[in-house]
């Protein structure tokens, strides 16, 4: 994890920052488009471990698919605990919040268990289910993105 500038905000423990990312909704995807960011909101699941992912599923054509092509090197934000508070003055507002900051590779699953397993992990982070049976008119027109997370950073306010 890459230190920051506020270190009282920072979480240091992989299980607090799996919180955060289990309560999170969506992840947020920048992508380098040469020197124009493009960022995207998706449904994600998360797959912990030594070598830990997130799965997103997509269209299989459009520009997120024409930029991972070009650049498949990302940064990924997701946050929640959203809670505004007042202050004196009006300077003096603030939010609590935590959020998850990342950096990683994606890249388009082509093995079809490892698609499954990508949907799966997906539908899980939803629902208080692990496994799925899909429409295979559905299942085969999907397309399954895995983001290889290679730092990973956690705060909180």
């Amino acid at each position: 994890m890459k230190p920051m500038r506020r270190k009282d905000r920072q979480l240091n423990e992989i299980s607090d920052i799996e919180l955060i990312i289990q309560r999170s909704d969506v992840c947020r995807i920048a992508f380098a488009d040469n020197n124009t960011p493009y960022i995207v909101t998706m449904n994600f699941g998360y797959l912990p471990g030594e070598k830990s992912s997130l799965y997103f599923h997509c269209a299989p054509e459009g520009r997120k698919i024409d930029l991972i092509s070009r650049n498949n090197y990302v940064c990924f934000e997701m946050d929640t605990d959203h809670l505004l508070y007042p202050g004196e003055k009006d300077c003096d507002w603030g939010m609590n919040y935590s959020s998850v900051v990342g950096y990683g590779r994606i890249s388009i699953v082509s093995d079809r268990d490892e698609k499954k397993k990508g949907l799966d992990c997906i539908m899980a982070h939803y629902s208080d289910r692990k496994e799925f049976d899909f429409d295979e008119r559905v299942f085969s027109g999907t397309t399954i993105l895995r983001l290889d997370i290679e730092e990973l950073t956690g705060k909180k306010k």
